[in-house]
């Protein structure tokens, strides 16, 4: 794991100058790699690479990049780990410096070219390869979206970058905030690709890659688009139109051992390695699977909190004991918790509110002080149905849809007239009459949230309702208006009727990669630790598209046939309980520790003065939450890391 920079500048550079501007780019991802940093130049073509390499495969010298072909034509730069490349090697017919899978990358790109060794990769990865015959850069992003590529023209010079940072320490870089866009973080909580938070600067959307031919020129470069090597609207259509005919017991029979090969790859490397462990469904499948396959106690990790409603350590640790791994687990007090918030505009380097992102923080923290790889269970609600919305989305569309639109309305103003505050009360009270299955942390909010999607007039918006924050942000960002995002466009690609493998595929596109990877991501290289995900081992995700989606969702239930897989492994009752994230109490902090916090940031002399937001209505919803009157912990949120991520954008740049 590692953090790639570098620029073509074609109005000509000298080495030297060349060589402190890309040092200095990649010194800002430092953090990515510690342990060792490369640069190459090329005068007469003027681009410049650099490497900061974070040591996991080939702890030697010959794994040092950027890495340089044996014909002396290729230049290759990997952020990631290629988790097939001894199966490539061995069909390549060739003598080995090393064993690093960059050696194997580029000796594949060699041979069979850039897209073909692209399809037979398995990893996750950000590549920048540069053809010194052809003159040519190509970046490319692994399938589902694991490591982050920005890339982009500022003034007269060609960037890219791991991480936003190092194309901000580029002398040419202006660095514009692009108020539309800051439409679309205010709606999701993050910025979805392909756009970022400054104009001119772009994410490289998933499973694609970029060709620059350099001779053409910078104002030819500006037209070139990606092209896909791997589509998951396409996987999702060929998948769906050819299922899988297997019953119960084979579906269940093909997941474990399609887990336990994807598994078994990723517990590959030459490093102490362990896994995140929840104690939910997802993290508690990835850990017993490696236990399985492991003749010595897994190293699992896991953050507690001392709020009960927010603690699942003591979930994790049953399980841990259950499944005999060496479990870390830290309770972290709410100051030591509050203290991580300063920390996060710098790690995430573009606006990102996924509250979250602090305990992520967290255990990453605490478990690079035993490991340097570490696996984790994000992917399996996006591919098995696991998030609330799958289900709830089709029930209350069928509850409430066919209701007179006016009557669904009233419904909704009665429901949102009483404050999140006293359905919490409520349903407490009457607690004891549901199964503990329908306990939730925080009913209240879920009532409002069924108060906001009763009076949509299809499924569609209310899932768009759902995943929103802002409903409004161009009403909320002065001067800014909305683009038309990627999700809007999805029904066209994905040939699927069934609505809920669309909120699935969407969430696949979208909060996935954008949220939860780049969440993980910045969380895990923040303190030098390679994060692994096998769940999107490409090859577990087209398995899952053919799976019907009965064996995914089951008596309103989602990730049924995950769920059986294991419940081989640990018992039903140590894993069972409400869904709940990986959260934080934001809501009650807001009210209390972290006031005075967030007043400053919201002080109206500095709204006014920076001139991003309207003034009114974010001072409406501020005092609203302080009264308690409505929890609008999230929407501030938003508006609190964007204040805070401007803040040190201002300091450091």
């Amino acid at each position: 794991m590692c953090g790639i920079t570098g620029f073509w500048q074609p109005s000509g550079f000298s080495e030297d100058t060349a060589r402190t501007i890309v040092e200095k780019m990649a010194d800002c991802i430092a953090h990515r790699g510690p342990d060792d940093a490369g640069v190459w130049i090329d005068e007469s073509a003027d681009i410049a690479l650099a490497h900061r390499r974070l040591s996991i495969l080939d702890l030697s010298p010959s794994g040092h990049q950027p890495m340089i072909s044996s014909s002396g034509r290729y230049v290759l730069i990997i952020n990631g780990e290629i988790y097939n490349h001894l199966d490539i090697r061995q069909q390549l017919n060739k003598s080995w410096r090393g064993h690093s899978d960059t050696e194997t990358l580029l000796a594949g790109f060699e041979a069979w070219g850039i897209e073909k060794m692209l399809k037979k990769t398995v990893g996750m990865f950000a590549i920048a390869f540069w053809d010194c015959k052809e003159k040519t850069l190509t970046l490319a992003r692994d399938r589902i979206g694991e490591k982050p590529l920005y890339y982009g023209i500022q003034k007269n010079t060609f960037i890219f970058g791991s991480e936003l940072k190092a194309l901000r320490a580029h002398p040419d870089f202006i660095g514009e905030i692009d108020r539309d866009v800051l439409c679309l973080y205010l709606r999701h909580c993050y910025v979805p690709a392909p756009y970022s938070i400054y104009k001119g600067i772009y994410k490289l959307l998933p499973g694609n890659y970029i060709q620059f031919p350099i001779l053409r020129g910078l104002n030819a470069l500006r037209s070139i688009t990606p092209k896909a090597f791997w589509s998951l609207p396409e996987i999702v259509s060929k998948n769906t139109a050819q299922p899988f005919t297997g019953n119960d017991t084979d579906a269940i029979a093909a997941l474990d051992k399609q887990l336990r090969l994807a598994i078994g790859l990723q517990m590959i490397a030459d490093v102490p390695l362990g896994a995140f462990l929840s104690g939910g469904v997802d993290s508690s499948t990835i850990v017993a699977l490696m236990q399985a396959q492991s003749s010595r106690p897994i190293k699992t990790f896991s953050i507690g909190f001392n709020e009960a409603s927010y603690n699942e350590a003591g979930h994790a640790k049953t399980v841990a004991q259950h499944l005999g791994t060496d479990h870390t687990e830290l309770y972290i007090s709410p100051v030591e918790a509050r203290q991580v918030i300063t920390k996060l505009g710098s790690m995430y380097d573009e606006p990102f509110a996924d509250s979250s992102q602090i305990p992520t923080f967290l255990v990453s923290e605490l478990a690079r002080k035993y490991v340097k790889v570490s696996l984790s269970g994000d992917g399996g609600d996006e591919l098995f149905g696991g998030y609330n919305r799958h289900t709830w989305v089709p029930q209350i569309w069928n509850r409430f849809g066919r209701w007179p639109r006016s009557l669904r309305n009233s419904l909704s103003a009665a429901i949102g007239h009483l404050s999140p505050k006293f359905w919490d009360t409520f349903f407490r009270k009457i607690s004891f009459l549901f199964p503990g299955q329908f306990n939730y942390r925080t009913p209240g909010h879920k009532m409002h949230k069924l108060a906001e999607i009763l009076p949509a007039s299809s499924p569609a918006e209310m899932y768009r309702i759902l995943t929103s924050h802002w409903k409004d942000p161009s009403a909320l960002v002065l001067k800014g208006e909305e683009p038309l995002a990627m999700r809007n466009n999805l029904e066209k690609k994905a040939l699927t009727n069934d609505f809920v493998r669309y909120m699935m595929l969407t969430d696949l596109i979208t909060y996935l990669p954008d949220d939860i990877l780049t969440k993980i991501d910045r969380a895990s290289m923040g303190v030098g630790l390679e994060a692994r995900v096998p769940f999107l081992d490409h090859r577990v995700a087209e398995f899952a598209w053919r799976l019907p989606l009965c064996m995914k969702i089951r008596n309103g239930r989602g990730k049924w046939v995950l769920r059986q897989v294991l419940y081989k492994y640990v018992p039903e009752k140590l894993v069972e309980r409400p869904k709940s994230g990986f959260g934080i109490p934001i809501n009650s902090w807001l009210r209390g520790p972290l006031r005075d916090w967030a007043e400053a940031l919201l002080n109206e002399t500095r709204l006014r003065r920076e001139g991003f937001f309207n003034l009114q209505l974010i001072r409406q919803k501020w005092e609203e939450h302080l009264s308690g009157k409505r929890n609008w912990a999230y929407h501030l949120w938003d508006v609190l890391m964007f204040q805070s991520w401007l803040e040190t954008e201002r300091e450091n740049y």
